[in-house]
């Protein structure tokens, strides 16, 4: 079986000594002929692989020579960030590898001949020499954080809704309180209507009357200008032009100011305007409340503070009202005729203070109210629960009680003396007060008139201002010529 393989092997043998001898006669010929054939021997060594001809069983022996790298210099500035991967990955490439040229052909390499020349150059591989390492090689997309390999591992959050949830849990109670409030006012209003405004009330048989209507079975009784106030009207009784209700009820549709006054607690109130007529009501300046709001309007209400005064305790045997309570008055005889017997013994004494008098507030008389109606009387009280109307039926007695009492009042010569002095200086400080406002206008307007002389004369030319001085000159002079006055001969 080997016989017929050695007449090839001889023949390969030679073959490859004549490459080799053909190869250094080529090299040797051409010697410092400006080093062109080293280019054909290494492409003619690229194009013919040694290897393609080794045999197994021939002792063939190849040097392998070691690459010296140089040093490689170090940096002036070193910066950490660009300090190079000492163990980089070999860059992936499609490109096929580059033949590299046999270490057989340097075998017959002489030395000698080249004596004088620079060695070659050695190339450093360009991932040694450049010091970049490839950020998308499988190690660096390994490498990641704590805290990104925390996130992928715990689980997804659930999303939340409390913010959503709060906000329209808001909304729903604030419209369900506002249709809730709204209906506990009108429920309230309309229960003092039935009580006091209805057939055989106190106010259907004191006024001819009621509503805001024509006076008919089906006008209403009420007249809602908001969700917290109503008003009442009620005319046709001597004495008096018309009485007006307001009631300014808590605001139960309003969600926060129900939260407030949950706070600070207030009163549902009514007040009653009386508009008495001009020759009905005397010279009366009168106020009555409890302690601490009786100085408030003393301070607040302009004819209080003009025209009466607070009022100490009768030191006499004679019945007062009860302790928390104070008078404002224009004159001790005045506060005296006011409180009646009848009104202590009903309201306003100690004992029937106590049980009725719970949702009183003020009672204000006077003459010199400012405004368009200078005669009313004004009481204002506190309204009770819609199931219990019937407490302040002695408060709403005395409205038709003190229209007929001041209707009929007549002051004594000598308060009358007093009181009629006091307007007439008050009326002669508010005449003066005017005309210092009417001059202090007119004054006001002189100035802007001259202002706006100044401006328009400073936009005018020289002529013009020349022609106006000679003007001004020429009626000065005038004016300041005596007056003769010519008298027909006779």
């Amino acid at each position: 079986m080997t016989r017929p393989a050695s007449p090839i092997r001889f023949l390969s043998l030679l073959l490859f000594f004549f490459l080799l001898l053909s190869g250094s006669l080529v090299s040797s010929s051409s010697h410092f002929e400006g080093f062109e054939a080293e280019e054909d021997d290494a492409a003619e060594e690229e194009a013919l692989d040694p290897n393609s001809f080794r045999l197994s069983d021939l002792p063939l022996t190849q040097s392998h020579p070691q690459p010296t790298q140089p040093p490689a210099p170090q940096d002036p500035n070193p910066n950490p960030e660009s300090t190079p991967n000492p163990n980089p990955d070999p860059p992936k490439s499609s490109d096929p590898p580059k033949p590299t040229r046999s270490s057989a052909a340097f075998e017959y390499w002489d030395e000698d001949e080249f004596e004088g020349l620079p060695p070659p150059p050695l190339h450093d591989s360009p991932l040694e020499s450049s010091g970049i390492t490839d950020p998308a090689t499988p190690e660096a997309q390994k490498q990641t954080t704590p805290e990104a390999a925390a996130a992928a591992a715990s689980p997804p959050k659930k999303e939340n809704y409390t913010v959503e949830i709060v906000c329209v849990s808001f909304l729903i109670v604030f419209v369900i309180n506002y249709f809730t409030g709204k209906r506990e006012n009108e429920n309230l209003a309309l229960a003092w209507a039935a009580k006091f405004a209805t057939k055989d009330s106190i106010f259907e048989k004191n006024f001819s009357l009621l509503g805001v209507g024509e006076g008919g079975d089906d006008s209403p009784l009420l007249l809602k200008e908001g969700q917290n106030v109503f008003k009442f009207y009620a005319s046709g009784r001597r004495y008096c032009q018309g009485l007006l209700a307001t009631m300014e009820l808590k605001s139960r549709h309003d969600l926060m100011a129900r939260l407030y006054n949950l706070v600070v607690p207030c009163k549902d109130e009514i007040s009653f305007e009386v508009y008495m007529n001009e020759e009905a009501m005397d010279h009366v300046v009168f106020a009555l409340a409890r302690k601490k709001m009786a100085k408030g309007m003393q301070k607040e209400l302009k004819d209080l503070n003009r025209f009466a005064g607070m009022l100490a305790p009768a030191s006499s045997g004679r019945k007062w009202v009860a302790e928390e309570l104070a008078v404002v008055a224009e004159s001790k005889e005045v506060a005296g005729d006011m409180i009646t017997e009848a009104v202590l013994d009903q309201v306003f004494g100690e004992k029937a203070f106590e049980k009725y008098g719970k949702g009183f507030i003020s009672m204000h008389f006077s003459d010199q109210v400012p405004g368009t109606h200078k005669k009313m009387l004004l009481f204002k009280f506190a309204l009770p629960d819609a199931n219990n109307m019937a407490e302040m039926s002695r408060l709403v007695a005395l409205i038709p009680y003190y229209i007929d009492f001041i209707g009929r009042y007549k002051l004594s010569s000598q308060a009358r003396s007093k009181t009629e002095a006091a307007r007439s200086k008050a009326a002669q400080e508010a005449y003066k007060q005017l005309q210092g406002m009417r001059h202090e206008a007119l004054q006001r307007k002189k100035a802007e008139k001259k202002k706006m002389m100044e401006e328009a004369e400073a936009k005018l030319s020289a002529e013009a201002i020349r022609k106006k001085e000679a003007k001004e000159r020429s009626r000065q002079m005038k004016k300041a010529m005596p007056k003769v006055k010519m008298t027909r001969a006779h």
